[in-house]
């Protein structure tokens, strides 16, 4: 047997092309072995093993493959390895072959180290306040050295000289490098402002108008943050424009528990007058006013009594307006609505009078921040208040609509129907003599 394996191997190497042949392929059979070595059996125990913890359990852990991608190093290096023993080979291949083994080793690792940084990312968002001190920015840029120090010792590699040499070449490439990477800075600095400043989080609703963003912030990043809008598009928005531009966070709405109303009546200001006694007293029947009018009845007539023989002339006294009793009751009204939150500001005030009508604004926050919510109550509030406006006398201001044109010009057609009859009868009468004389 020893005899044949020799005699073989003379004969090969008589022929020293096919002996190189021969063991390439016994070396590409040798580093395909390891390979499935690596991954059909030693991975397979390892998750086997690790199927009883959390980590095993875990398919992130499995989905982003981080040693999976290491064990692509194991066929590098036994191509490394071997290709110097494979005979008759020249110099310049082998070197070749080693150094684009050396450069594949470096880009594998390079991308599992970039695995390990998004695992870590992912599991770190599982925390509950993960979306107060997002970390997805800061490990991309540690992402960005790992790469740009990957791509360094893979360029060495390849063209077989020390990466100081390369690096010693940095400095002179300085300005093309910022140049290049001008927004990547511009971004990690308004990255770090953003988070040591607690400017933005996950899930907080900004509102930016120049860029057309209004919603709910889904992701931050390097170089962009991510809004879904109201209508369930999303716009990207470079992060450093967060810093840059004005941009509004309604997160301290939602965090105070209360949403704001604010919003005007509009009320015609010729419908604005006096109560007179019969009105005081239709007016007692709202119980939330029977309080009031009681107090404000007995403050009046107190002041108008030291008017002595003034308080003959009404325009002495001090008398209730429909309008202040109105006002008064809006005010009672949200003092007592369950959904208005009575810690916070309330107010029920006049504005200045506009073309539009005498406006009466409400400011007050609801008990929610909920939107579809909010929306319900506030109209419900503005629906009662309008309804109940006729019962104080008062009107709600609007332009004429063609309704309104409608509803007049029967009227304004009869009395002018009237008035041409009466002008065509007129002339008749007076000029037929006949008719005189026998009137």
């Amino acid at each position: 047997m020893r005899e044949q394996y020799t005699a073989a191997l003379d004969w090969l190497r008589q022929h020293p092309e096919l002996y190189s042949l021969i063991c390439l392929c016994l070396l590409a059979m040798a580093a395909w072995t390891a390979n499935w070595i690596v991954k059909r059996i030693l991975l397979r125990g390892l998750f086997r093993a690790l199927a009883s913890t959390a980590l095993g359990q875990d398919q992130t852990f499995r989905d982003i493959q981080v040693v999976s991608r290491l064990a692509n190093v194991v066929p590098a290096l036994v191509l490394s390895a071997g290709i110097g023993l494979v005979p008759h080979l020249p110099e310049a291949v082998v070197t070749v072959v080693r150094n684009v083994c050396a450069a594949f080793v470096v880009f594998t690792v390079a991308l599992a180290i970039g695995s390990v940084l998004t695992l870590v990312n992912t599991l770190y968002q599982r925390r509950p306040d993960a979306h107060l001190k997002p970390i997805k920015g800061y490990l991309q840029v540690v992402k960005i050295v790992i790469y740009l120090v990957a791509t360094i010792l893979i360029v060495a590699a390849l063209i077989d000289r020390s990466p100081l040499i390369l690096l010693s070449g940095l400095g002179a490439m300085a300005a093309v490098l910022m140049l290049i990477f001008q927004d990547t800075l511009l971004s990690l600095v308004a990255s770090v402002q953003i988070s040591s400043n607690d400017i933005i989080r996950v899930g907080d609703w900004v509102e930016m108008p120049a860029l057309n963003a209004d919603g709910d912030v889904i992701d931050i990043a390097l170089h962009t943050v991510k809004v879904q809008n109201w209508d369930k598009t999303i716009t990207v928005i470079p992060t450093k424009r967060f810093i840059s531009d004005s941009f509004k966070n309604w997160r301290g709405m939602q965090e105070s528990g209360g949403r704001r109303i604010k919003r005007s009546l509009f009320l015609d200001q010729t419908s604005v007058a006096f109560l007179d006694q019969q009105q005081i007293h239709r007016l007692h029947r709202l119980q939330l006013l029977d309080r009031y009018l009681t107090n404000k009845s007995s403050e009046l007539l107190s002041w108008n009594t030291q008017l002595a023989e003034h308080a003959d002339e009404p325009a002495n006294t001090r008398r209730l307006t429909n309008l202040g009793t109105f006002r008064a009751y809006v005010e009672h009204y949200l003092r007592q609505h369950p959904d208005v939150r009575q810690d916070m500001t309330l107010l029920v005030r006049q504005l200045a009078p506009t073309a539009e009508g005498l406006p009466l604004e409400l400011y007050c926050f609801t008990a929610t921040t909920a939107w579809a919510r909010y929306e319900a109550i506030q109209s419900d509030i503005f629906d009662h208040l309008l309804a109940l406006l006729p019962e104080f006398g008062l009107r709600v201001f609007q332009s004429p609509c063609g309704a309104d044109f409608r509803r007049l010009m029967p009227a304004e057609a009869a009395s002018r129907g009237d008035h041409a009859i009466h002008t065509q009868h007129a002339p008749l009468e007076s000029n037929n003599p006949s008719q005189k004389q026998s009137k």
